[in-house]
């Protein structure tokens, strides 16, 4: 049986917070992450080993067993909307919330709005939950700008701490959803490697929160 284990992590903020988390169940890189160009990093375990991969393409590499575990953020897995992957738990890292927002005088706005996202399957479903039809805009950076020059009267988000949209003369309007870093796993892995990944599982849950 192959023993070896590949653990893939959302670049940015999400592998700045996982790192330590990491490091408290003793699987550190060999090298720094932040600092090298590398994409696979072998860790202080012989069979395990980490890819550094964009946020959106980790549930992709899991599910097809490329990677056995990921870590990913609670906004990618609801847009990927994939019954095929475990998800065992909310690691507690990378908080923030995904949020509707705009100008202050489109906040009643009636009729059909124009929403600029990149989240269009969740932002779609939540619209259609609350009986509203959107124009959806795919945007994928830069979100603020839609509704300052007039390309949306609304967006979907992640929000942190506001002060971007602040800055941009939005304010936020509705919580969709409170986003976190999760721990994923593939169904074949979880099945024919338990004997590691369930004590792996373990091990995190026992330290999150601590």
């Amino acid at each position: 049986m192959n023993d070896e284990i590949t653990i893939a992590v959302s670049k940015g903020r999400i592998l700045e917070e996982a790192l330590p988390l990491l490091e408290r169940v003793d699987v550190r890189p060999l090298e720094n992450p932040g600092t090298s160009r590398k994409l696979i990093f072998q860790t202080n375990h012989p069979g395990m080993k980490l890819i550094i991969i964009r946020a959106v393409d980790v549930p992709t590499y899991v599910l097809n067993g490329c990677a056995d575990l990921g870590i990913a953020g609670k906004d990618v897995l609801m847009e990927y909307e994939s019954d095929n992957l475990y998800e065992p738990l909310d690691l507690k890292i990378a908080s923030c919330r995904l949020m509707s927002a705009g100008r202050k005088d489109t906040a009643g706005t009636g009729g059909r709005l124009r929403v600029a996202t990149k989240y269009v399957t969740t932002t779609r479903n939540y619209f259609a939950e609350k009986g509203q039809q959107v124009e959806i805009i795919k945007l994928y950076g830069s979100m603020e700008l839609a509704p300052a020059l007039g390309l949306s009267d609304q967006i979907v988000d992640l929000v942190n701490t506001g002060n971007t949209l602040r800055a941009n003369g939005l304010i936020p309007f509705e919580n969709i959803a409170e986003i976190s870093s999760r721990l994923i796993v593939n169904k074949a892995a979880m099945k024919m490697k338990q004997d590691i990944i369930k004590p792996f599982i373990k091990k995190l849950s026992e330290v999150i929160d601590r």
